[in-house]
């Protein structure tokens, strides 16, 4: 029977329903909620809203790269962190390592394949060179409060580093490469991503400054995903693997000299 000699309502529907054999099913965009908290130059600020980082620039490109999942920042900071995850406030967190506290919380990790490095940093001064960082007894050092340093064991007590290594202890990797510059301690440790985006910024006081050769620690980044998130470890590795592939990795991360290096399977456990 032709569809002219249907009534009206009919042929609607009839059209209605062969336009529905032809439509793609349209799936619901889940939200990844990753937690941000500050770590020069990775996240600046994010609880102030200050939108700017390496964090956010890997964010935009992940979400550029597919439309099955939306990476969105949830401000934290580093003493929180650890109990918002477990509460479920966040999906993930970027730019960590298992070993950093996380030993009781329920996590699944994902190799980033990158390493930033801590080094020494001096005031400059004649005949002032690598030998001086090769000794920290007698030296007064400015330190990055809640860090993890190798020198002083991992161990984060402000009390034991102060009274160890005559430690000040700081929120801020600018504050204390000032407190180097204007005589005030001796010695900073700063993570050298972050010197160099300080640098970058303040090219005049990098004649000023005596960086080590000497590493403290390599920092080997993980993603680290609570069991209940949406998106599961073999995914987000693969994801990370295209922007690897279409060079955007490189351009994110190369500036800061922040290393891309052979990524772990998903799921497997590092060595401490």
């Amino acid at each position: 029977m032709a569809l002219k000699c249907l009534p009206v309502w009919m042929v609607h529907c009839a059209l209605l329903s062969l336009s529905a054999l032809f439509q793609t099913p349209v799936w619901a965009v889940q939200e990844v909620r990753v937690g941000a908290a500050h770590f020069p130059p990775y996240t600046v600020r994010p609880e102030i809203g200050v939108d700017t980082g390496l964090l956010p620039q890997l964010l935009d490109a992940l979400n550029q790269l597919q439309a099955d999942y939306h990476f969105v920042i949830v401000p934290t900071s580093n003493a929180r962190r650890y109990r918002e995850f477990e509460q479920g406030r966040m999906d993930m967190v970027l730019f960590e390592n298992p070993t950093w506290g996380w030993n009781t919380i329920a996590h699944n990790p994902v190799d980033m394949g990158l390493e930033d490095v801590e080094v020494f940093v001096a005031k400059h001064q004649p005949g002032r060179g690598q030998a001086y960082f090769d000794d920290l007894a007698n030296k007064r050092l400015a330190l990055f409060n809640g860090y993890h340093y190798a020198f002083a064991g991992f161990k984060t007590s402000p009390q034991f580093l102060s009274a160890t290594f005559n430690a000040s202890l700081t929120y801020s990797h600018a504050a204390n490469l000032q407190m180097v510059l204007r005589g005030r301690a001796d010695i900073a440790l700063i993570t050298r991503s972050h010197l160099i985006d300080l640098l970058n910024k303040n090219p005049q006081i990098e004649p000023m400054v005596l960086v080590s050769d000497r590493v403290d620690y390599i920092y080997h980044h993980y993603a680290l995903l609570s069991p209940q998130a949406p998106i599961q470890g073999q995914q987000l590795a693969k994801m990370l693997q295209a922007l690897r592939d279409n060079g955007q990795f490189a351009s994110i991360f190369a500036p800061y000299k922040i290393a891309a290096v052979p990524a772990q399977v998903p799921g497997a456990r590092p060595v401490p």
